[in-house]
């Protein structure tokens, strides 16, 4: 029965389940003969620990069945309703299938719905955009101000793993557009980062550099990730890799222009991404976290694009030799990830490794 009741509130820390339903469950199950097993101890040679990078997003096709009708019931919603209509909607929903239910994949769903109605709202009290694209207003902080109380309202609530890490990141960008107005004040320049574009690529890489750092935070207290730090986590470090790949690569690049994603004036600067996407495919490989990979996918296509796209070659050929090269990296790394963590931890010290996963 002890060991019962640790795992019933393990699951209420956890917020599985809530603690008086806990209280409920175990004389339920006890009534009806339900033990637990001790698990046998792992062999001596055995692996004691594998793949690591599981973030709870399914437990079961019932959640796809369920968020296929969250997503479909809200899309009416949106179109047939006013705005104001769809965060009643929104709250019904959560408050049945997560915090009764606690279904993965539907918080998830409502999460990114409640992050969408909240910048349709602020935008209809503060348009983000300025007149130039480089002049930062009042207009932009105001807007991303509403985020971090929203979503920080609604993981208060329903322990979202993603809603704290939207929270986060918007609470950095706040912090960004601060940062980029008080810059702009003090220069008495409303154009200064169309003067001065390294400095904007700078400011945007500390911010960068601040949300990876957040991430390792809740990545390194659960090493083994067994909790909920790990979703969290995983969901900043989604969030932090494609951050400091355009901000690196812009300042690298001197700021010449902060639009990376541009076909036109990659090849210049393909040298600067694939350096960059290989240094994070190290980072991805030494914290075992394929998000780092995965999000300069992109950017290296693009690049890569670009240098065909100088070349004599058709239009089919470069697309299709781009895809053929993406393609073989993902599956490189993909199918020698462990292998090649491995021997990547084995390079680090070993107060350095021992804090990392397992390899």
């Amino acid at each position: 029965m002890t060991g019962l009741k640790s795992i019933l509130d393990e699951a209420a820390r956890q917020g599985l389940i809530s603690p008086e339903a806990g209280g409920r469950l175990l004389p339920f199950l006890t009534e009806r003969g339900v033990a637990v097993v001790e698990p046998q101890p792992a062999a001596a040679d055995g692996p004691a620990w594998s793949d690591t990078e599981t973030p709870r997003f399914v437990r079961g096709f019932h959640d796809v069945l369920i968020t296929i009708g969250v997503v479909v019931a809200l899309a009416g919603l949106w179109g047939l309703s006013a705005l104001y209509a769809v965060l009643p909607a929104i709250i019904v929903l959560s408050e049945i299938l997560v915090r009764r239910q606690r279904l993965a994949l539907p918080a998830v769903s409502l999460t990114i719905a409640l992050f969408c109605w909240t910048c349709l709202l602020m935008s209809r009290f503060f348009p983000p955009w300025t007149p130039t694209a480089t002049s930062f207003g009042a207009e932009a902080t105001q807007f991303v101000a509403g985020f971090p109380i929203i979503l920080g309202a609604y993981y208060a609530r329903y322990r979202v793993p993603l809603s704290l890490a939207l929270c986060i990141m918007s609470v950095l960008a706040f912090v960004l557009t601060l940062l980029l107005r008080v810059v702009q004040w003090a220069s008495g320049n409303p154009a200064f980062f169309l003067d001065h574009p390294a400095v904007l690529a700078l400011v945007a890489l500390i911010c960068a550099v601040g949300l990876f750092a957040l991430a390792l935070y809740f990545d390194l207290g659960d090493r083994l990730r067994r909790t909920t730090r790990s979703d969290i986590a995983f969901w900043l470090h989604l969030g932090a890799a494609p951050a400091l790949l355009y901000s690196t690569v812009s300042l690298l690049s001197f700021g010449a222009d902060i639009r990376i994603v541009d076909v036109a004036n990659m090849s210049s600067r393909t040298p600067v991404v694939v350096a960059t996407v290989a240094a994070l495919m190290l980072l991805g490989l030494i914290i075992d976290r394929r998000a780092f990979v995965t999000s300069g996918l992109l950017s290296l296509g693009v690049a890569i694009f670009g240098v065909f796209r100088q070349g004599s070659a058709t239009v089919d050929t470069y697309i299709f030799t781009t895809l053929i090269i993406v393609g073989a990296v993902v599956l490189i790394i993909g199918t020698g990830w462990m292998p090649l963590r491995r021997l990547v931890l084995r390079t680090l010290p070993p107060a350095i490794a021992n804090r990392l996963p397992p390899g």
